[in-house]
């Protein structure tokens, strides 16, 4: 089994009055936290001026912490069409940020996102919050109390779960299929 190179991985929880962010290092394969935080935009009355500082705050993040990937929450699909077009912009200033950098963009919709971090694709914002603490040894005091912060860091692990995972031939339309093709690899 081949160890996949180290890699920085920024994940983002895109928001009109919070932004969510976390990054991890890949090393020897395990993922380790190296910051999370939050781009409070609600200072800001215009939506475009918050626009921008989602583009120059996520452009400073891949610049400090030299991000090899963005892992990105999809917007998630809700009732009120204005709050959904809002939400699209900021994760579309977040992806050109990324884009502007060279950084290839990995997108997930919620439900996987939760579901690869705790097993439950229902889970609440506390429970991934909890799930990551345990799994990345995150120590109480550096928990910070927007949970956007750690809903950015679900999105990275969760981009590293699926990126970590073995290619698979989709191909291949049985086991008997699989078996017969590949004489060599299955004995």
């Amino acid at each position: 089994m081949s160890i996949a190179k180290d890699r920085i991985i920024l994940g983002i929880d895109p928001g009109t009055s919070v932004t969510g962010y976390g990054l991890i290092r890949i090393k020897n394969n395990k993922p380790e936290l190296i910051t999370m935080g939050v781009i409070i935009l609600s200072k800001y009355d215009d939506h475009y001026r918050k626009l921008h500082h989602i583009y120059t705050r996520v452009s400073s993040l891949v610049k400090e912490f030299e991000a090899n990937e963005l892992a990105i929450e999809a917007p998630f699909f809700g009732k009120n069409v204005q709050s959904m077009l809002k939400l699209g912009r900021a994760q579309g200033v977040a992806i050109a940020a990324a884009l502007a950098h060279g950084l290839p963009i990995f997108e997930y919709a919620p439900l996987k996102i939760k579901m690869s971090i705790t097993g439950n694709g229902a889970a609440s914002k506390e429970q991934v919050s909890g799930m990551l603490q345990k799994i990345l040894k995150i120590p109480q005091d550096q928990m910070l109390p927007q949970l956007d912060a750690t809903d950015g860091v679900a999105a990275a692990l969760c981009h590293y779960y699926q990126s970590s995972r073995p290619k698979t031939d989709s191909s291949y339309k049985s086991w008997k299929d699989f078996v017969a093709n590949n004489p060599k690899r299955v004995k």
